[in-house]
C-alpha cells in the first residue's frame, strides 16, 4: 500500500529577475536557461516541477551545480517565493499561508539541516539542539530531556555543556541533526547537510542517518550533488537539470532504467554492483525452479552475493524477503545487470561533477 503523499509539488516555476511574470510567458512557450538569459537577462530557477514526496520516504533532490536543487528546498518552507505553482503540504497549499500560519508550519512542521551546521557560537551545545522549542516558547526544562536523549542517539552524549568551536566539523553536523529532532517536527529538510565533511565522517553520517530513519521514519528532502550519497539515502530519486526534472523514481529503476543519455552518462561511473539490490534484477516467476546453492536477501547488493558465490556464474540463489521466498538470483543475470548503458562522453560532466554546489539562486 502507497504511502500517504506528504509534500506534492505542482508546476512550480522560479525565475530571477526584474519581471518574472513576463519571463514566465517565454519560458511557457518553450524558452530554455540559456536563452531566457541571453534574449530576457532573466535566470530560469526551476521549470515546471512536478514531485509527490510521501511521508516516511526520504527524497533525494540531486544535480550538478546550477540544477536548481538548493533553489527548490527553499521553496518547501518558503524561504524562497515561487513565480508559478503549488506547494502542498498535507493537502493544504503554504503559498495561500499568511504570516502567522507560515511561522507555525517553519516553527512544528519542520526542521532544517543545513550545510555549514548554522550552530550558534555563544550558546551550549544543549542551548543550540533545544534552539526551535525556546523559540517556540517551551521553557529549557521542557526540552532538555529529549536534547539529552537526541544527542546521545547522535553519539555525543555528555558534550552538553561545550560550545560549537570546542567540536570538530563532524561533531558539529551531529549536534545540527539532533536539533533537528529534538524540535520533533514531521518534515526534515537537509541541504547538502554532510557536503563540507571529509569522505569517512561524511560516511558516518550517512549511516546515521539511515539508522535514525529506520526509527523515526520522518519525511525528509535531502539535497546533494553526489551520486554515491543520493543512491545510499534515497527511496525516492529526483535528478534535476538546469531547472527541469530529468527523471525521478526509485533510484535502483533510475539504474537499470534511465531515461535520458544524460542520466544515463551521469551513472556511467558507478559501481553498479554496490549499489544495485538482489530485488531489482531476480526473477519473481522464473519457467523453471532452479536447483539453489543456498538463499540471499532481497536487499543484499550484487557485491556481496559476488563474494557469496565466488564468482561461479553457473549457480543461482532463493531470494528470500524475511521467512518468504520472493523470487531467484541466477548468477548469469546478475552478470548482465553489472554491464552499464553506453553513453557518449561529455566533455565537461566529469569536472562539473567533482565541483561543489555553487551558492547563489540555481545552485
Amino acid at each position: 500500500m502507497d504511502r500517504q503523499v506528504s509534500i506534492a509539488i505542482r508546476h512550480l516555476y522560479k525565475i530571477f529577475g526584474a519581471n518574472p511574470v513576463r519571463a514566465l510567458e517565454h519560458v511557457r512557450a518553450g524558452t530554455g536557461k540559456d536563452a531566457l538569459m541571453a534574449q530576457h537577462r532573466h535566470v530560469l530557477g526551476l521549470r515546471d516541477i512536478n514531485i509527490d514526496m510521501r511521508a516516511g520516504d526520504i527524497t533525494v533532490v540531486m544535480g550538478l551545480s546550477g540544477s536548481g536543487k538548493s533553489t527548490l528546498i527553499r521553496h518547501v518552507n518558503r524561504l524562497i517565493e515561487p513565480t508559478a505553482g503549488e506547494i502542498l503540504v498535507n493537502g493544504e497549499n503554504i503559498l495561500e499561508f499568511g504570516e502567522t500560519r507560515l511561522r507555525e508550519l517553519r516553527r512544528k512542521q519542520m526542521s532544517m539541516v543545513f550545510q555549514h551546521f548554522a550552530l550558534l557560537p555563544h550558546r551550549t551545545v544543549l542551548d543550540n539542539i533545544g534552539l526551535a522549542r525556546s523559540v517556540r516558547g517551551e521553557r529549557r526544562a521542557d526540552f532538555e530531556r529529549d536534547a539529552l536523549h537526541w544527542l546521545a542517539r547522535v553519539g555525543l552524549g555528555g558534550q552538553e555543556g561545550q560550545y560549537p568551536h570546542q567540536l570538530s566539523g563532524g561533531m558539529q553536523q551531529r549536534v545540527g541533526i539532533a536539533r533537528a529532532l529534538t524540535s520533533n517536527a514531521p518534515i526534515m529538510l537537509m541541504d547538502e547537510a554532510f557536503s563540507a565533511l571529509d569522505p569517512l565522517i561524511r560516511t558516518d553520517m550517512q549511516d546515521l542517518l539511515l539508522e535514525l530513519q529506520t526509527e523515526l521514519q520522518k519525511t525528509i528532502i535531502f539535497i546533494s550533488h553526489d551520486l554515491d550519497e543520493a543512491l545510499k539515502l534515497a527511496d525516492h530519486l529526483v535528478i534535476l537539470k538546469d531547472g527541469s526534472v530529468v527523471q525521478q523514481g526509485e533510484p535502483q529503476e533510475i539504474l537499470l532504467k534511465p531515461n535520458d543519455p544524460y542520466i544515463v552518462d551521469f551513472i556511467s561511473d558507478i559501481n553498479r554492483a554496490r549499489v544495485l539490490r538482489v530485488r531489482s534484477v531476480m526473477d519473481r516467476a522464473p519457467e523453471t525452479i532452479p536447483q539453489v546453492a543456498g538463499t540471499v536477501d532481497v536487499d543484499a547488493t550484487l557485491e556481496s552475493v559476488i563474494a557469496l558465490s565466488g564468482g561461479d556464474t553457473a549457480l543461482s540463489y532463493a531470494v528470500r524477503n524475511r521467512d518468504t521466498t520472493v523470487g531467484y538470483l541466477n548468477m548469469q543475470s546478475l552478470v548482465r545487470a553489472l554491464v552499464p548503458t553506453q553513453a557518449p562522453r561529455h566533455g565537461n560532466r566529469k569536472q562539473e561533477k567533482a565541483q561543489p554546489a555553487a551558492s547563489g539562486p540555481a545552485a
